[in-house]
C-alpha cells in the first residue's frame, strides 16, 4: 500500500492513492472496513510522539499509529479537539518513512477516513507538511511547558511523551527522578511522595533487602554463566547485591502504590531492577527487566 515500493527515480510525493490501492491486501481491506467510506482531506496537529508500530507473530503487516491532538477537514472550519489516533497498516519500511515524515508537534495534511466512533483516522496516503492559522494556535499552546511547584519536592514538569509529571528529588544524597501519572489524583500522589521521602532510609533498606532476597539467586546464576573457563567467579553476597543497586527513579500513585527502578550495577548485564509495592504493605514484587 501507499505505493511504498516505488520505481527508480520516483519520489514519494508522486505516489498516487490509486497506485497504492492496487497493492492493498485483504488484511488492509478488513481493517479499513472499521472506518466510514467517505474519504476526506484532513489537516491535523500531531502530538508529542511520532509513529510507532507492532505486529502479531503471524501477521504480514504492522499496525502503525500516532496521536493527533486536533484535526479538521480541509474545506470545513470545524476543529475536532482531543486525542485521536492516526492509524494504518504497513511494513517496517513504511514505519521508518512515517517516523521521518510525521514529526511530533507539527501540522500535517493527508487523505483519511473517520472511524465509526470518531476516535481514529485511517491514513490513506503519505502525509505532507501543512499550515492553518487556527491549528497553528493550538500547536503553539500545546508546546508550552506545563509546570507546578510543590513545597518540599520542587518543580514538576509535564513530560508529554509519557504523560507524567516529573521532578528531581534528593534521596539519601543522590538525585533521583520522582514521577506520577497525569491521570492520578495529584494531591494524593504528592502526599504519598512526602511519606516516602520522610522515611527514605527505612524505605531504601526495605526495598533493597526485598530485591536481594528475590533476585540474589538469579544474579549468581548469571554470574556463574559468565565466569571464565579457568575459574569460578566469587559468589555475590546479599550485601554486595544491595550495594550495587543504583536507584534511578520512583513512581508514586494516589493509592499509595509505588515502583522503584534501579540500575543493576552490572548484576544483570545492564538490565533494570524493578521493585513494586505500596505504602501500607511495603515491597511486594521484584523483577529484572529491560
Amino acid at each position: 500500500m501507499f505505493g511504498l515500493f516505488k520505481r527508480k527515480g520516483e519520489k514519494p510525493e508522486e505516489l498516487s492513492r490509486e497506485k497504492g490501492r492496487s497493492g492493498e491486501s485483504p488484511r488492509f481491506k478488513e481493517f479499513a472496513a472499521q472506518f466510514q467510506p467517505e474519504e476526506l482531506t484532513i489537516l491535523a496537529v500531531t502530538g508529542a510522539n511520532g509513529f510507532s508500530g507492532g505486529r502479531m507473530r503471524d501477521d504480514e503487516l504492522w499496525s502503525l499509529s500516532t496521536g493527533l491532538t486536533a484535526w479538521m477537514e480541509e474545506d470545513s472550519p470545524d476543529i475536532h479537539l482531543g486525542e485521536t489516533g492516526l492509524v494504518t497498516l504497513g511494513d517496517e519500511k513504511l514505519l521508518d518513512f512515517l517516523r521521518q515524515r510525521v514529526r511530533p508537534d507539527n501540522i500535517i495534511k493527508f487523505r483519511g477516513r473517520v472511524s465509526e466512533d470518531g476516535k481514529r483516522l485511517l491514513l490513506l496516503d503519505l502525509p505532507e507538511p501543512a499550515f492553518d492559522p487556527d491549528l497553528k494556535a493550538i500547536l503553539e499552546e500545546q508546546k508550552k511547558p506545563v509546570t507546578f511547584w510543590e513545597d518540599g519536592l520542587g518543580t514538576f514538569t509535564l513530560d508529554r511523551r509519557v504523560n507524567w509529571f516529573e521532578t528531581e528529588v534528593d534521596w539519601l544524597g543522590t538525585q533521583v527522578s520522582l514521577t506520577f501519572d497525569v491521570d492520578e489524583e495529584r494531591a494524593d500522589c504528592l502526599a504519598n511522595a512526602k511519606v516516602l521521602l520522610a522515611a527514605a532510609g527505612e524505605w531504601n533498606r526495605r526495598v533493597r533487602e526485598f530485591a536481594a532476597d528475590d533476585l540474589l539467586s538469579l544474579a549468581n546464576d548469571w554470574n556463574q554463566d559468565l565466569g571464565e573457563e579457568d575459574g569460578e567467579p566469587p559468589e555475590i553476597t546479599r550485601e554486595q547485591f544491595m550495594e550495587r543497586m543504583e536507584l534511578e527513579s520512583i513512581e508514586i500513585r494516589g493509592s499509595g502504590e509505588f515502583d522503584f527502578w534501579f540500575g543493576d550495577g552490572e548484576l544483570f548485564l545492564g538490565h533494570s531492577i524493578h521493585v513494586s509495592g505500596d505504602l501500607e504493605n511495603g515491597p511486594g514484587e521484584a523483577s529484572m527487566e529491560g
